[in-house]
């Protein structure tokens, strides 16, 4: 059993909405590359935008997010909406000056079983077809929670991602190495095909020469577990124990958890599993229950995340 954090988690204080949806900056994209390895199923590509000389300069944090509008206009003739993407930059930009914003995209094609449309993703597939040199219209930044502490060098991390749920923790992974921190810091990013290990360029290699940052995978449609399920990240809980246990088990570890919405109830199932208490609030109605039989409904009812935890899911 572990104890909650002492003291309170001190954010830093950002910049919010300083280009709202009525009045965007247009910034021109300098970089798109594909960020998937080989011939990979699924379409991702890493973006970068140049945001020199407005405002957003300098006051994009790691952790934020930047929102784009597309062109053109809804059915009803009204213009699209705005789509939030996660920056993949650390707080410094790309190049250390802050004019280097990016970000990290998927292709959105899904077929209509009904009437065998494809159905392509509005702001995903415009973002992928840019050039360099083409401009988009932005918004942001926006985010005040999903943030690292003032003081880092105070806590431990596991950050836990699918997916391109993964940008955020490129960019604070960076902001950490930067500050010199040393302590515990666990990457599990969990994605379908080895070929999706997204900036797997950078993980890699710094698993191997920081003993403090630790670089697990889960690719889930490949080999199975020994027991034949898919490795998905929360069973890095129980995979790695001992690793795992005695981080999650210090009273100064911080949890972060980004990527699709489905990841929260495995992760809560196993740290539930493992006596781990001190990352959320579980309803008495609740723990009667098995925990292998939570859904997400009781998810949503009967947990609540503590200050230690972090959630952008979607």
């Amino acid at each position: 059993m572990i104890n909650s954090v002492s003291s309170e988690i001190n954010l830093p204080d950002v910049k919010m909405n300083l280009y709202k949806p009525n009045d965007p900056v247009e910034v021109p994209v300098v970089e798109n590359r594909i960020a998937t390895i080989g011939r990979s199923p699924n379409f991702i590509r890493h973006i970068t935008f140049d945001v020199s000389g407005t405002m957003l300069e300098g006051n994009v944090m790691v952790g934020q997010s930047i929102g784009i509008i597309p062109p053109g206009t809804r059915e009803n003739g009204k213009p699209h909406k705005l789509r939030l993407y996660s920056v993949s930059s650390p707080t410094d930009g790309e190049e250390g000056d802050g004019k280097l914003v990016s970000t990290i995209v998927k292709r959105v094609i899904e077929e209509n079983p009904e009437n065998n449309d494809l159905f392509l993703g509005v702001c995903s597939n415009y973002l992928c077809n840019l050039r360099v040199g083409d401009t988009v219209k932005m918004t942001g930044p926006s985010g005040k929670r999903f943030l690292l502490p003032t003081n880092p060098d105070d806590y431990n991390y596991v950050f836990f991602a699918t997916g391109t749920g993964i940008a955020p923790y490129r960019g604070m992974i960076m902001d950490l190495m930067k500050k010199g921190v040393k302590s515990e810091i666990v990457l599990i990013f969990g994605c379908p095909y080895r070929t999706d290990l997204l900036y797997a360029e950078y993980f890699q290699p710094l698993a191997k020469e920081k003993r403090n940052f630790h670089y697990l995978t889960s690719v889930s449609r490949e080999d199975p577990r020994a027991d034949g399920t898919k490795y998905y990240v929360q069973y890095q809980i129980m995979d790695k124990a001992d690793l795992m246990q005695p981080i999650l088990e210090q009273d100064n570890t911080l949890m972060y958890i980004c990527g699709l919405k489905g990841m929260e109830t495995g992760i809560y199932q196993m740290m539930a599993q493992s006596g781990l208490d001190g990352y959320c609030d579980i309803s008495e109605e609740l723990k009667a229950k098995d925990v292998f039989e939570w859904t997400s409904d009781d998810i949503k009812s009967g947990i609540k995340p503590t200050d230690r935890v972090f959630v952008e899911v979607y």
